[in-house]
């Protein structure tokens, strides 16, 4: 029963905490911008997540150790210092993006401006962080995410014709109006928000918060195959719910306010009021993985303690970290940037860090030494090798596209 339990709240958290404000923008934005002629990306991002993260957790199991760990072992220290400079900045980058979405949500609600709600946002996070044991702090969010379904009733209570939305999906074309390279540049964003480097360290990490060895495969496989999907669709219905009310009308997604206009109109106030709660939620759970991700990096390269499971005083290093990260985060939004501006830049940097963060990832699972018998098998492998090329060419074109496009304008 108890396994069965963690099963359960397992996939329910993946559910809640795989949408994220990169998600939220990057979802409604394309789905405004361009129709539902990027949902192939999206669905090439959540399998490529589900490849990688299920390596990511069998190596955390089998091992007993998080990849970041195995990484410097592996790979050695100056490539894996490389890896460490590029992860934590995007992963620092990702989280002032998240500070930024629970405050905007927080906005949403009581009309103050968000740059008024930062500082307790940092607080609140910090506070979590420090005194919430890690499994309530990962299902509380999480499960409160799954609020965000009110994005599949909206896309139901629009009545679409469903047929018509198939085709636009299986036969993708630029639209009118829209350049190719703009097209490739919100594609690749699409295709980073799916595949964030912070989830793989995250799961592997949190693997080892909550002890898992091999008898716990199934429940990291749980997590991944059903829970990422799943929280993939909570993605798919924010764009289509963005395609099927914006896009028709010629509205552009410029702040997470227009996020919730496709809910509000078939269901009302109440509507709203889930999606805010779904938005906190996702944002709130995502800053705290990236502010932990922050943490977790760093101390696994220099080998200190880590862990939210080790007393502060023993684990010092690694909550200064996050703190860190926190602070760092909060100033820079704090400096009137454009929080949805942010959200695609850290996108896009996310884009050029994929290599960085899962070629590692595909080594030490094809190795012996760590794994034993339960290195990557023929499908994993081939599946592993094809995403990284792919991983290879989005990180190629991101910058070049950025440039061309004046970030997507």
């Amino acid at each position: 029963m108890k396994r069965l339990l963690a099963v359960t709240l397992g996939v329910l958290t993946a559910i809640g905490g795989f949408v994220d404000i990169g998600d939220l923008v990057a979802s409604s934005l394309v789905g405004a911008r361009f129709g539902f002629s990027l949902v192939w990306v999206l669905l090439l991002g959540v399998v490529g997540i589900c490849v990688y993260a299920e390596m990511a957790g069998r190596v955390a199991a089998v091992a007993g150790r998080p990849t970041f760990d195995l990484v410097r072992e592996r790979l050695g220290p100056r490539a894996a210092l490389v890896n460490l400079i590029g992860s934590l900045l995007v992963t620092a980058l990702t989280l002032a993006a998240e500070l930024a979405g629970v405050a905007l949500a927080i906005e949403l609600i009581s009309s103050v401006t968000y740059l008024l709600w930062l500082p307790a946002v940092l607080l609140m996070v910090w506070l979590v962080i420090w005194r919430t044991r890690f499994e309530t702090m990962e299902r509380v969010f999480g499960l409160a995410g799954l609020a965000l379904v009110v994005f599949v009733v909206a896309v139901v209570g629009l009545d679409p014709s469903w047929s018509g939305m198939l085709d636009r999906a299986l036969h993708p074309e630029v639209p009118g109006g829209e350049g190719v390279p703009t097209y490739l540049y919100y594609g690749i964003a699409l295709f980073a928000s799916a595949m964030t480097p912070y989830e793989v360290f995250f799961f592997s990490s949190g693997g080892i918060e909550e002890r898992w060895g091999r008898k716990d495969l199934a429940v990291a496989r749980a997590n991944v195959f059903v829970g990422f999907p799943l929280g993939g669709l909570l993605s798919l219905a924010i764009m289509a719910a963005a395609a099927l009310l914006l896009h028709p009308a010629g509205v552009e997604v410029g702040n997470l306010s227009q996020v919730v206009l496709p809910v509000a109109v078939p269901l009302g106030k109440a509507g709203i009021a889930l999606a805010i709660l779904g938005m906190f939620a996702a944002t709130f759970g995502a800053a705290l993985e990236t502010a932990l991700s922050c943490g977790y990096t760093t101390a696994q390269y220099f080998g200190w303690r880590w862990g939210k499971a080790v007393a502060p005083r023993a684990a010092s290093r690694f909550h200064v970290v996050v703190a860190t990260a926190l602070v760092a985060g909060t100033m820079l939004v704090l400096t009137g940037i454009d929080p949805v501006k942010v959200t695609e830049y850290s996108l896009v940097f996310a884009a050029v860090a994929l290599p960085l963060t899962y070629l590692p990832i595909l080594v030490v699972a094809n190795d012996p030494e760590y794994m034993g018998r339960a290195v990557n098998g023929r499908l994993a492998n081939t599946m592993g090798v094809l995403y990284l090329a792919v991983v290879l060419v989005a990180a190629t074109a991101a910058v070049p596209l950025m440039i061309a496009t004046k970030a997507g304008q």
